[in-house]
């Protein structure tokens, strides 16, 4: 009897546990927004005819400036870490916002890349360094562009435009960006707030979906 008693305990309890939490009015599943309506960059010039927006996707948003050629680590820890887990996900994209001067050079950075990740799937967007400047200064974070553009922090963006992140942060407090040079904190937090993000859109999804049959 001692035997079946723990082995019930053992398979309720996690089943308890997610009910508590699925029930909650603030789903346990939802990162903070920090900043709301960041500048869009659908103006912003790009390799074909089509525009590039932050609106209705879930974006993952890189000011890596107009050497392309010293941000290679950081492009290959992103991809390895975050992006490579979601590019087949509906809505999920990865933006590099980069300088108009540096055009020339994004050709062969992608080509690059090719053999070890999926880089035609990476959205680019040119722009001047004062309207680059512009967007990234909406994003009111802590942290600031240098004379390239650039910047090692990449950042989401939800569907309706919102910077999102952590407000409340064991190491930073407030964190805005995820450093691109730092592999545990990519794959500790990054990876699981994009993760928390991807799951809150499907969970409205199933719940409209629900609303629309009865």
């Amino acid at each position: 009897m001692k035997k079946f008693l723990v082995l019930g305990i053992l398979f309720a309890l996690p089943i308890t546990a997610y009910l508590f939490f699925a029930s909650g009015k603030n789903n346990f599943a939802r990162l903070p927004v920090l900043t709301e309506n960041v500048k869009d960059i659908s103006s912003f010039k790009t390799d074909s005819k089509e525009s590039i927006s932050f609106q209705d996707h879930i974006s993952v948003v890189a000011f890596f400036g107009s050497d392309l050629e010293k941000i290679k680590g950081n492009t290959f820890n992103l991809d390895k870490k975050i992006l490579e887990k979601y590019y087949s996900f509906d809505d999920f994209q990865f933006v590099l916002v980069l300088p108009e001067e540096a055009r020339q050079e994004t050709n062969e950075y992608i080509q690059s890349f090719e053999k070890i990740t999926e880089s035609s799937e990476w959205r680019i967007a040119y722009a001047s360094p004062e309207e680059i400047s512009e967007v990234f200064q909406s994003f009111q974070t802590t942290h600031k562009l240098d004379s390239e553009s650039h910047t090692p922090y990449v950042f989401i963006v939800d569907k309706d435009g919102n910077l999102r992140g952590r407000d409340d942060d064991e190491d930073y407090g407030e964190l805005y960006g995820y450093d691109s040079r730092d592999v545990a904190e990519l794959n500790n937090k990054m990876n699981d707030d994009v993760k928390v993000i991807l799951a809150e859109y499907r969970l409205a999804l199933k719940r409209n979906n629900s609303e629309r049959k009865k």
